[in-house]
């Protein structure tokens, strides 16, 4: 495996991750006021995550691995920092759905429709509604007692 060195991206760096996306990713459109987490290896830029904020809630978006590093586990890496540094109760995402066993692994579970948020739901349905085959998921922490 790989070292690989996350870290939060200040909003002064958008700009070095914008041609990853428009390479990678060309509908990811990174913001500045979003969270954003990226890995580095050798410098290099080769995994991001974004949080963006809607109303009171947090939805997990245009996760990316530069295809040299798929199938290395660097997503798992990467949703592994989010999980201890990003998520909470309040954290949902929109996966593909060959990807529903990778977020559930960090605590992710499919949800209905209908139990998003009116905000998220109306995201969902318009990201649905062009052909993408999507499952909606929220993040629910294991508690240990």
């Amino acid at each position: 495996m790989i070292e690989v060195n996350f870290q939060p991206l200040e909003s002064i760096k958008i700009p070095l991750i914008k041609p990853i996306y428009k390479a990678f990713y060309p509908s990811g459109k990174p913001k500045k006021n979003e969270q954003i987490v990226v890995g580095y290896h050798q410098q290099k830029i080769i995994c991001i995550v974004r949080f963006r904020t809607i109303e009171s809630f947090s939805l997990l978006t245009g996760m990316l691995v530069i295809p040299d590093y798929r199938q290395q586990g660097i997503a798992s890496q990467l949703l592994t920092f989010c999980q201890a540094h990003c998520l909470s109760e309040n954290c949902f995402c929109f996966a593909y759905q060959h990807l529903e066993s990778l977020y559930q692994s960090i605590g992710f579970s499919v949800v209905e429709v209908e139990q998003l948020p009116n905000s998220l739901q109306q995201l969902f349905i318009r990201y649905t509604s062009t052909g993408k085959k999507l499952l909606p998921m929220r993040y629910l922490p294991t508690v240990l007692t």
